[in-house]
C-alpha cells in the first residue's frame, strides 16, 4: 500500500508537469539561394570532346576549364573564318565608299545642271525683255504711222478733190498719191516687223519651256541615280552590320570551345567518357556542387497541421547521421538537436499533397553541423504551446488537435 500511494502521488505530480506540444514533420536539407544549389554543366554548342582538364571529385574555382571542345559543324571548320569574314566586311565597306563617292559626284552634277539651267533661263528672260521692249517700240512706231496715214490720207483726198476741180495739176496730184502710198507701205512694213517680234517672243517662250523640260529630265535622271546610290549605300551598311554581327558570333563561339566552371565547387557525376565523344547543344556534362552553402531545411506539413504554423516559430531539427536523444515533450532536455526558425510557408499545396515550409538556422543558437549536405534527410519538431501532461493526455484520448489559437491579452482601446 505504501508503494501504491507513492506511485499514485508521483503519477499525480507527473500529470501536472509541463508538456510542450509539437508537430513532427520530415524534410530534406536544401538551400535558400538558387546559385548555391548543384549546378549542371551543359555544353553551350555542339562539339567533339578534345581534352578533359578535370575528373570526378575535383574541386574547381569559378572560371576553371572543365574540358575543351572541337568544332563539328562544317560552316565553322575553316580556321581562317574570322579573317575571311573581315575581308568580306572590308569589301562591302569599299562598295559603300564607292557609292558614297558616286553620290557626291551626282550632287556636283545636280549643282552644275542647276546653275546651267538658271543661266539659260536668265539669258532667255533678258532676251524676252529685249523683245518686249522692241515690241513696244514697234507698237509706238505703228501708232505714229497710223497718225501719219490719217494726215496723208486727208491731204490726198483734198488734193484729189482739187484735181477734179482743175485747181491743181496732174503732177501735183500724182506726187501726193505717191506720198500716200509710201506711208501705207511704211505701215505694212511696221506691221510685218511687229508680227515678226511677236513670233520671236513666242519662240523664246517655247525655247524657255523646252530648256526647263530638258533640264528637268536631266536633273530627274541624275537625282534617280543619286537615290539609287543612296539605296546601295544603305544596303551595304545593312550587309556590313550583318557581317560584323557574324564575326562577333564567330569570336564568341570560339570562346565557347572551352567549358568553364560557373562557380566554386566540386565536380561530380561526369557522364561523358574519353576523347572524341560528340556533345549536342545544351547536353549535360556533369554537375558542380557549390562549396559555400547557406543551408536550410524544407519540410512538408499536412494540411491539418498548417494552422499551427507561423513565421518565426521555433523548430528543432534532427539531421540524418547525427545521433540524437529526443524527448518531444521536453525539447530542452533533448540531445543532438539543432534549433532553427520557420521563415516561410508556401500558400499553395505541393504535388505530394503537403504544404512546403522552410526552416533556417537560428543565429542566436548553436550552429548547424558543417557536415550536412544538400539532399540529406532531416526531421523537424515544430514547437507549440506548453500545457500540463494531463491536458495533453486528455487531448490525445479525445483526438483533439494541439492548441493553435492565439489569445490576445492586450486591452482594446475604444
Amino acid at each position: 500500500m505504501r508503494w501504491f500511494f507513492v506511485f499514485l502521488v508521483v503519477g499525480v505530480i507527473i500529470l501536472f508537469l509541463p508538456w510542450t506540444q509539437n508537430v513532427k514533420v520530415n524534410g530534406t536539407v536544401t538551400t535558400l539561394y538558387q546559385d548555391q544549389r548543384p549546378q549542371q554543366l551543359n555544353s553551350p554548342i555542339p562539339g567533339k570532346i578534345e581534352k578533359w582538364f578535370v575528373k570526378n571529385g575535383d574541386f574547381v574555382q569559378k572560371g576553371d576549364t572543365i574540358l575543351k571542345l572541337a568544332e563539328v559543324k562544317d560552316e565553322y571548320l575553316d580556321p581562317n573564318l574570322i579573317y575571311r569574314s573581315k575581308e568580306q566586311v572590308d569589301a562591302k565597306k569599299g562598295v559603300r565608299d564607292y557609292y558614297r563617292a558616286k553620290v557626291g559626284t551626282a550632287e556636283n552634277q545636280l549643282n552644275a545642271l542647276q546653275v546651267a539651267k538658271d543661266l539659260k533661263i536668265s539669258q532667255l528672260k533678258i532676251k524676252l525683255r529685249q523683245l518686249n521692249m522692241k515690241l513696244e517700240a514697234e507698237n509706238a512706231e505703228l501708232m505714229a504711222v497710223n497718225n501719219e496715214i490719217k494726215v496723208v490720207e486727208d491731204q490726198y483726198l483734198r488734193q484729189k478733190k482739187m484735181y477734179d476741180e482743175g485747181l491743181v495739176s496732174l503732177t501735183q496730184f500724182q506726187q501726193r498719191n505717191v506720198s500716200y502710198q509710201n506711208v501705207l507701205a511704211k505701215k505694212t512694213g511696221i506691221e510685218n516687223k511687229l508680227a515678226q517680234s511677236r513670233q520671236e517672243i513666242e519662240a523664246t517662250v517655247m525655247e524657255e519651256n523646252a530648256i526647263i523640260q530638258d533640264f528637268t529630265d536631266k536633273l530627274s535622271k541624275i537625282q534617280g541615280e543619286r537615290f539609287q546610290s543612296l539605296g546601295q549605300i544603305q544596303g551595304s551598311i545593312g550587309e556590313i552590320a550583318k557581317l560584323e554581327n557574324q564575326i562577333s558570333n564567330y569570336q564568341i563561339r570560339q570562346g565557347l570551345y572551352y567549358v568553364l566552371a560557373s562557380q566554386d565547387g566540386q565536380v561530380v557525376q561526369l557522364n561523358k567518357a574519353g576523347i572524341g565523344e560528340i556533345l549536342k547543344e545544351t547536353e549535360s556534362i556533369g554537375t558542380i556542387v557549390p562549396q559555400r552553402v547557406d543551408y536550410a531545411v524544407e519540410m512538408y506539413v499536412k494540411p491539418v497541421d498548417l494552422p499551427l504554423l507561423r513565421v518565426g516559430q521555433r523548430v528543432m531539427c534532427v539531421f540524418d547521421g547525427f545521433p540524437a536523444i529526443v524527448f518531444s515533450g521536453w525539447p530542452n532536455t533533448s540531445y543532438g538537436i539543432f534549433k532553427g526558425k520557420l521563415i516561410s510557408i508556401e500558400n499553395t499545396i505541393s504535388v505530394n499533397g503537403l504544404f512546403r515550409a522552410v526552416v533556417v538556422q537560428d543565429s542566436s543558437e548553436r550552429t548547424w553541423p558543417p557536415q550536412i549536405r544538400v539532399g540529406g534527410g532531416a526531421q523537424g519538431i515544430i514547437i507549440l504551446n506548453d500545457v500540463p501532461v494531463w491536458y495533453e493526455l486528455w487531448r490525445n484520448i479525445n483526438g483533439f488537435p494541439p492548441d493553435y489559437y492565439v489569445v490576445n491579452t492586450e486591452s482594446k482601446k475604444n
